[in-house]
């Protein structure tokens, strides 16, 4: 597959990881985490806007590998 078209297929994936991620973290914020101390809630926050972050390394990865080289057909 070459890299433009894998470099599309993972930006619309990272668009709709982060959508969802930012979504459900709000509705866990909102439904469940209404009545906790700001400790807690600062922890929440920081590992639920970083959170995003492991999933999206491997389809970041997938994204940029170089094209396969074409070996030279023979004459």
């Amino acid at each position: 597959m070459p890299i433009r078209v894998r470099k599309l297929i993972g930006t619309v994936a990272l668009l709709l990881l982060v959508s969802t991620w930012a979504l459900l973290a709000m509705g866990l914020a909102q439904s469940v985490l209404t009545n906790i101390n700001g400790f807690v809630a600062a922890i929440f926050y920081v590992v639920a806007g970083l959170g995003w972050v492991l999933p999206a390394m491997p389809l970041i990865s997938w994204m940029s590998k170089p094209d396969r080289a074409e070996r030279p057909t023979p004459r």
